[in-house]
C-alpha cells in the first residue's frame, strides 16, 4: 500500500482496527502531533491527556505519529494543539479568518498551512476548550471520520456546569468501583470525552431515614473517612486501616478527576447519625450527641476539604430527609461555616426541597458561591422541558405544616419538592441548575441525540447554569437490597458483563455530554461510533426506544417519587381496587386506581380520569391519555421497524443495546394499551356501563400480553431481582408483575355480569379507539423580546381557522402560584389578550400559552408540542 498523502489522510481519517490504512508491511503514513511546551494553555496536564488520547487513536489507525513543538519540525500532516491567545494559536487563526474562540471551554478546528505545510489546528480559548478539540480528533480517528474541515468547527458550551452525579448506594455493589484505580481513569477520559465538565461523587443518598437502616456505610460519611481531632467519633466495626483506605481512594479519585479537566462535587447527603430499629446494624457511630453534632460536621467538613483540595463544590441536602429537622438553621450555619473554613473558594451546592431564603441567606453569607438544586420533572426523566405546574398534592394548603423532620417540605414550601419552586428570581444571588433524577431507578439503555439536545436546551431555562445528572444505576441496592454474588448491572450472562457497568450506557453519556454542550451540533457527533448500516440501525432504534418512558413519566406518574414508582417496571397499579396501602401513593387522588393516576404536568396533560369527563362534555386543550398512546405507539413502532433493520446484532455491544431497545418498545405498548384501558375504565367509573368496562378489560390483556412478550425476553438476560429500593414496588423483576396483573383483570371479569347497564354506543367510548393525532392549529403570534416590569404585556394570536373562544393563561415562573386564565378578545386582526400591569411588577419572569376551542370536541394549546415532542410547550419572556 502505498504512502497516504495529506488528502487520503483527510478524506479517510484514519480507520477502525478491522480496516487499517496501512498493512503490517507498509510503511506508516507520518503525522506530526504539535504542542508547544511554552504554551501553557498547551501544556496543561488536561491536555496532555486528551492529546495522549489523540495520539493513541492515530497510532492504532496505523499512523506514525511524532511529537515536534513547532510546525516547522513537523514531518507529513502536522496536527497542532494551541491555546486561542498564544501567538502562533492567534496568528493561524487570523491567516485562516476563523474567529476567535472566547468563552470559557470554547474550540475551533479548522485546516491551513502552517510553515507550508498542510495542517489541522485544534484551538482552544482554555485548557478544556482545547481539551475537547482534541478529545474531539481523536474520537474522529476512532471512528473513521475524516479529519477534514471544509468548514471550521466553532463551538462553545451552552451549559456551563454539566455534571454527572455517581453515588455510592450500596456497599456490596459500590465498593468494588470505589476501590477500583484502573476503573477511574477511562471513566474520566469518557467524561471529558464526551465534554461534561464536573463529576459529583455522593455519599448519603442511600437512605432517606435512618429508620431500618441495613447497609450504613458511607451514609453519614465523616467518620468513615477520618478521624477528626478533638473529637472521639468512631465507626464500630470499621477498622482503621479500611478508613484511611476510603480517605486514600476518595483523595485520589478527586485528585485524578481535576487532571481529566473535571471539577470535583463532593456530594455529603446525610447529616444524621443516629439509626433506629436497627438493632443489628453492623456500623454505628459512636461519640456524637446533640451537643457536639454540629461542631463536629462543621470541623469534620473543613478537615476534610483541606485533605481533599481538589475539591471545588460540596453538595447538601438540608431537609429533613438529612436526618437533620427543618428549621435548624443554626446547625446548618454551623456546617456552611466548615466549607468557608477549607480557607479556599468552594461552592455550596443546596438540594432545593424545603430550601427557604434563610436558608440561601446563610450560605451566601459565608461569603462562598452558592447554588440551588432543583428538581427537573419531579424524581424521574419526563419530556424535554421544565413542567408547567405541580401536581396538587404538591400545592400547600393554608397553615399546613408537615410531620416529624419535615416540617418546611411537606408544609408550606412543599411546592419546592418537585421542581424549580420559586427559585427563579432575575435577582437571585445564587446560581440555579437543574438536578436530573434520569438515572435514579434506570436498568435499561437509552441514548439518542435529538431528544439529549432538546434536553440540553431546557437546562438553560430562564438563566439556569446546566445540570447534574444520575447516571444510570444510581439506586441500585439501594437500601440494604443488594444480592451477595450478583453484578450492579444486573446480567446474568458473564458474555453481556462490560467490563466496567458504566460502559453499558456508553451511547448514553455520549448523547448527554456531547449535546448538552451543543444542543445544534450535528447528530454524527453522537451516532459515530456506529459504523455499519445494521449498528446504525441499532441506534436508531434505541434513540426511538428512549423516548418512551419520559413520556409515561409525564401523562401518567404513579408518584413523583423516585423510590415507589419504577417505570421500566411499572405496571401493576390496579383499577379494579384501590393500590394498597392506599397511604403509600400519597399523590394520587383517591380512589388509588390507575384511572386516577395524574399526570405529572396537570397543567398540559389530563388524566384517565379527566379525560373521561371531557369525552362526556367539552375538550379541553390538554393533551390526553389516549394521544399519548398514540405516541407511544409511534415511538414503539419505530424501535421495532428499526430493530429488524438490523437484524442479528455482531458484536455484544449492539447486542446490549438491541434487547434493551426491544423491551422499551414493548414497554411503550403496555402503556399505551394500559392508557386506553384506563381511560375505557374511567367512562366505566362514571356510567357504570358494560360495553366501557369489556372495552377496559379487552385493552387491559392487550396490555398484559405486551407485558409477558417483556418477562419472557428479559429471561436469562437480567437477574430475577434488580432491586433499586425496599419498596415493594420496587423490587425483583418484569416476571414477577404478570401475577398482579392477572388478578386485576381477573377482579374486572368477575365485574362484568354483575354490570345490567347496556348503551349500544356508549358516549365517548369510540373516541379512545378513533382518536386520531390532532392537526396542528396555525397560529401567527410574535413573542415579545421580553416586558417591562410594571407595563402591561399585549398579546395577538392571528388564527384562519373560524374559534369559538381563546383563552389566555399566564402565570409568573413560580410553581407556587396558580395559573391565571383570562378570555381573549376576537376582532380583525386576531384574538387579543393582556398580562395586566399589576401583575407583571414581580421579580419572576412570566410563562404563558393560549388555548383555543372551535367545537365541543376540538381544542388546542399553542404553541404546544411539535410532533416530535421536543420543544418547550409554552412561551416563557423575561424582564429587560
Amino acid at each position: 500500500m502505498p504512502k497516504l498523502d495529506r488528502r487520503s489522510f483527510l478524506s479517510r481519517g484514519g480507520a477502525v482496527a478491522a480496516a487499517p490504512l496501512v498493512t503490517a508491511a507498509a510503511p506508516a503514513a507520518p503525522v506530526t502531533l504539535v504542542l508547544d511546551g511554552n504554551d501553557p494553555v498547551a501544556s496543561a496536564r488536561p491536555v496532555l491527556r486528551a492529546a495522549h488520547a489523540l495520539q493513541q487513536a492515530l497510532t492504532k489507525a496505523g499512523f506514525a505519529v511524532q511529537r515536534a513543538q513547532t510546525p516547522a519540525q513537523a514531518n507529513g500532516l502536522c496536527i497542532m494543539a494551541v491555546s486561542a491567545t498564544f501567538p502562533v494559536g492567534a496568528g493561524a487563526l487570523a491567516g485562516a479568518r476563523v474567529p476567535q474562540p472566547v468563552e470559557p471551554e470554547s474550540l475551533a478546528l479548522f485546516e491551513t498551512k502552517l510553515a507550508g505545510k498542510p495542517a489541522v489546528v485544534a484551538c482552544g480559548a482554555d485548557a478544556r476548550g482545547l481539551m475537547y478539540a482534541l478529545y474531539e480528533l481523536a474520537d474522529r480517528v476512532a471512528n473513521g471520520t475524516p479529519l477534514k474541515f471544509p468548514q471550521p468547527v466553532i463551538e462553545k458550551p451552552a451549559n456551563a456546569v454539566r455534571s454527572v452525579m455517581r453515588q455510592f448506594t450500596s456497599e456490596t455493589y459500590d465498593k468494588p468501583w470505589f476501590y477500583d484505580r484502573a476503573m477511574w481513569g477511562p471513566y474520566f477520559a469518557m467524561l471529558a470525552a464526551n465534554r461534561f465538565n464536573r463529576i459529583d461523587l455522593t455519599f448519603g443518598l442511600g437512605y432517606d431515614k435512618l429508620d431500618a437502616v441495613a447497609d450504613p456505610y458511607l451514609v453519614f460519611a465523616y467518620p468513615f473517612l477520618m478521624a477528626v481531632p478533638g473529637y472521639d467519633v468512631r465507626v464500630a466495626n470499621l477498622p482503621d486501616a479500611e478508613r484511611a483506605r476510603n480517605l486514600a481512594a476518595l483523595r485520589a479519585i478527586s485528585d485524578l478527576a481535576v487532571s481529566y479537566g473535571l471539577d470535583f462535587q463532593l456530594g455529603l447527603w446525610m447529616h444524621g447519625y443516629e439509626l433506629k430499629n436497627t438493632a443489628d446494624a453492623k456500623y454505628v457511630v459512636t461519640g456524637l450527641s446533640p451537643d457536639n453534632h454540629a461542631a463536629y460536621c462543621r470541623d469534620a467538613l473543613t478537615a476534610l476539604l483541606k485533605v481533599l483540595p481538589a475539591v471545588s463544590s460540596v453538595g447538601l441536602r438540608i431537609h429533613g430527609e438529612s436526618g437533620v429537622a427543618e428549621g435548624s438553621y443554626d446547625f446548618w450555619k454551623t456546617v456552611f461555616a466548615g466549607v468557608a473554613g477549607a480557607g479556599r473558594k468552594i461552592e455550596i451546592d443546596l438540594h432545593a426541597k424545603g430550601l427557604d431564603n434563610r436558608m440561601t441567606a446563610d450560605a451566601l453569607a459565608t461569603g462562598m458561591p452558592v447554588n440551588v438544586s432543583p428538581k427537573f420533572a419531579a424524581e424521574h426523566i419526563g419530556l424535554p422541558y421544565h413542567p408547567a405546574d405541580i401536581r396538587p398534592s404538591e400545592i400547600p394548603a393554608a397553615g399546613a405544616e408537615g410531620k416529624g423532620l419535615m416540617t418546611l417540605s411537606e408544609g408550606q414550601r412543599s411546592f419546592t419538592r418537585y421542581g424549580n419552586a420559586d427559585f427563579l428570581t432575575e435577582d437571585r444571588k445564587y446560581t440555579v441548575r437543574t438536578r436530573v433524577f434520569y438515572g435514579s431507578q434506570r436498568i435499561l439503555a437509552s441514548g439518542g441525540a435529538a431528544a439529549a439536545a432538546a434536553y440540553g436546551r431546557a437546562f438553560q431555562f430562564c438563566g439556569m447554569t446546566g445540570f447534574d445528572l444520575m447516571e444510570p444505576l444510581t439506586y441500585r441496592g439501594r437500601r440494604g437490597t443488594a444480592v451477595p454474588g450478583t453484578r450492579r448491572s444486573g446480567y446474568l450472562p458473564e458474555q453481556m458483563e462490560p467490563q466496567y457497568d458504566w460502559q453499558k450506557y456508553d451511547a448514553w453519556y455520549r448523547a448527554f455530554g456531547r449535546m448538552t454542550y451543543a444542543p445544534d451540533t450535528a447528530a454524527d457527533a453522537v451516532t459515530r461510533p456506529f459504523k455499519d448500516a445494521k449498528a446504525r440501525a441499532v441506534e436508531t432504534a434505541l434513540a426511538a426506544a428512549s423516548r418512551i418512558l419520559p413520556l409515561v413519566t409525564t401523562i401518567s406518574s404513579v408518584s413523583a417519587a423516585c423510590d415507589l414508582y419504577w417505570p421500566e417496571m411499572d405496571g401493576t397499579m390496579p383499577m379494579a381496587r384501590e393500590a394498597e396501602p392506599s397511604s403509600l401513593f400519597f399523590d394520587t387522588p383517591s380512589p388509588k386506581t390507575f384511572q386516577n393516576v395524574t399526570p405529572l404536568d396537570p397543567q398540559l396533560f389530563s388524566s384517565c380520569r379527566d379525560f373521561a369527563g371531557e369525552l362526556l362534555g367539552e375538550r379541553s386543550g390538554r393533551y390526553a391519555p389516549v394521544e399519548a398512546a398514540l405516541w407511544l405507539d409511534g415511538f414503539a413502532a419505530e424501535t421495532e421497524a428499526a430493530l429488524k433493520a438490523a437484524g442479528v446484532p455482531k458484536s455484544i455491544e449492539t447486542a446490549r443495546l438491541a434487547v434493551d431497545a426491544e423491551i422499551l418498545a414493548l414497554l411503550g405498548r403496555f402503556y399505551a394499551a394500559k392508557l386506553r384501558a384506563g381511560t375505557a375504565m374511567a367512562l366505566h367509573d362514571r356510567n357504570s356501563e358494560r360495553n366501557t368496562l369489556a372495552a377496559a378489560i379487552a385493552d387491559y390483556k392487550k396490555a398484559r400480553g405486551f407485558w409477558a412478550k417483556i418477562a419472557a425476553r428479559a429471561h436469562g438476560v437480567y437477574a430475577s431481582d434488580l432491586s433499586i429500593s425496599d419498596r415493594f414496588t420496587e423490587r425483583g423483576q418484569w416476571a414477577d408483575r404478570l401475577k398482579d396483573i392477572d388478578t386485576d383483570i381477573a377482579a374486572l371479569e368477575a365485574r362484568l355480569p354483575s354490570v345490567t347497564v347496556v348503551t349500544e354506543a356508549p358516549a365517548g367510548l369510540a373516541a379512545i379507539a378513533e382518536t386520531r393525532a390532532r392537526d396542528p392549529l396555525p397560529v401567527q403570534h410574535t413573542v415579545p423580546a421580553g416586558f417591562t416590569r410594571g407595563q402591561a404585556v399585549p398579546l395577538l394570536a392571528a388564527v384562519r381557522e373560524g374559534l369559538t373562544k381563546a383563552t389566555l393563561w399566564y402565570r409568573h415562573v413560580n410553581a407556587a402560584e396558580r395559573w391565571v386564565a383570562v378570555d381573549m378578545t376576537s376582532t380583525a386582526d386576531g384574538w387579543h389578550g393582556e398580562i395586566p400591569a399589576a401583575y407583571t411588577d414581580s421579580p419572576y419572569p412570566l410563562q404563558y400559552y393560549f388555548e383555543f376551542r372551535a367545537a365541543p370536541s376540538r381544542a388546542w394549546i399553542s404553541p404546544g408540542f411539535d410532533d416530535k415532542l421536543l420543544n418547550q410547550p409554552y412561551v416563557v419572556i423575561r424582564a429587560g
